[in-house]
């Protein structure tokens, strides 16, 4: 409008110049300039109108960007007409599958939903029996589904293709954020967290083994029982190991992998060679009894995982970091409910109350509860980062500032919810065959 008004004023400075000379020639040197003007303002005007169209179709192309995630959040069920559908990789019988059991069930009572709103499919495997299970959830008219185990994640995430008015979440993937849909999300806890101070336990131990003259501090090495070489058992056992040498610093670790989730007898011969090769104290990441077990039979103390080992390892069971999914399982159901989209990556830790230890058991070293305390009361305020890049090196060296590490640590699960820790750290020796 301003170079409109600087056109006009610039006319009329010219009639009246042109005017003052004479002759009949004013009217025609008028003339044209009054017709740029009026074609100067016929293009303000189409220039101003194409802004403001643009304008209209950005807000209603984003108008209905919302409005398409709206509808794969769904406009909220009632909570008398929810289904949730779950795909467990295991059952009861093991440790994992048992802690997520018991998570959506107490989610689903604390909601007040009633017990057959909840369909569970046991013992799938990470094939195309994953996809079977989810669709089958959904003809059962699940309007929920959940898959708890990392090999599920493709073969939900094509179910979520097939049915974009549903919601679907997966537990342990990393696809969600780079997906393109609207209906998947993925979760997982900060297991770190509690697997660090699960550490600390155990370092207390060994320092108290060496203070009794059991061992010297050269000889303070930890077995651990590893499912995968993936970054969740990496992310899982350097945090515990970070832990234990907090306590005592001379402390070293190896680790063994059973190449499965949940394989009893594998478990426990893999603790048995460990405790052969000279390791004084047993850790795991793997869902069964059996390292434990072995653990008792052989008189070595152990951290377990998931659930409370004192049943089978009374005497040297000291705890097991365990995940609180009922956390999660009611975040994401509340969701549904009020026609919220489930945040596409979710991850929360001793904060929120999603993960805890199991109560410690009768042969921990004297001080380990204020210890535990004062570890968990320093991760809540954030002063105390498992993964601060001061307290390990890699190959020699400090780990490098990468998307995960900035600010003197490796922020793990908090640009995915999966854990992304997968460098083997010194002090550890991780033997993948």
């Amino acid at each position: 409008m301003r170079k409109v008004l600087s056109v006009m004023c610039a006319v009329t400075m010219a009639g009246a110049l042109l005017a003052g000379c004479g002759g009949s020639s004013a009217p025609a040197t008028t003339a044209a300039p009054a017709t740029t003007a009026a074609a100067e303002t016929t293009a303000a005007a189409a220039e101003t109108k194409a802004e403001e169209t643009k304008a209209e179709e950005t807000k209603a192309e984003e108008t209905k960007a919302e409005e398409t995630k709206a509808e794969a959040a769904g406009a909220g069920i009632a909570k008398e007409d929810l289904k949730i559908g779950i795909i467990y990789i295991g059952d009861e019988n093991e440790g994992y599958t048992e802690s997520h059991m018991r998570g959506i069930e107490t989610a689903v009572e604390e909601l007040g939903l009633s017990k057959d709103q909840l369909i569970e499919k046991t013992n799938i495997g990470e094939d195309e029996s994953c996809a079977d299970a989810a669709e089958d959830l959904v003809s059962d008219g699940c309007q929920l589904v959940f898959a708890t185990s990392f090999g599920h994640e493709d073969y939900l995430m094509e179910v979520a293709k097939n049915h974009p008015d549903l919601q679907f979440a997966h537990a342990t993937g990393f696809q969600a954020a780079s997906s393109g849909l609207d209906n998947f999300a993925n979760y997982f806890d900060n297991i770190y967290e509690a697997r660090y101070v699960s550490g600390i336990v155990a370092g207390m131990k060994l320092k108290e083994m060496i203070d009794e003259g059991k061992i010297t501090a050269d000889q303070a090495k930890i077995g651990y029982v590893g499912a995968y070489p993936y970054a969740e058992v990496i992310s899982g056992f350097t945090s515990f190991f970070l832990g234990a040498r907090s306590i005592v610093p001379e402390a070293t670790m190896k680790v063994l992998y059973t190449n499965s989730w949940a394989d009893l007898a594998a478990e426990a011969e893999t603790a048995k060679q460990l405790i052969s090769d000279g390791c004084v104290l047993i850790g795991q990441h793997a869902d069964t009894t059996g390292a434990p077990s072995a653990c008792q039979e052989e008189g070595v103390p152990c951290v377990g995982y998931n659930v409370d080992m004192t049943s089978v390892a009374p005497d040297v069971a000291l705890t097991s970091p365990t995940n609180n999914w009922a956390v999660y399982y009611k975040y994401a159901i509340e969701c549904v409910m009020n026609g919220e989209k489930i945040k596409t990556d979710w991850a929360e830790g001793f904060n929120e109350d999603a993960v805890r230890i199991t109560p410690l058991g009768k042969s921990i070293a004297a001080g380990t509860e204020d210890a535990v305390k004062e570890a968990e009361e320093a991760i809540k305020a954030g002063t105390l980062h498992v993964f601060d890049t001061s307290t390990f090196t890699v190959n020699g060296a400090p780990m490098e500032d990468s998307d995960y590490v900035f600010d003197g640590y490796f922020h793990e699960s908090e640009l995915a919810s999966a854990p992304a820790f997968s460098a083997i750290i010194d002090g550890i020796e991780s033997v993948v065959e």
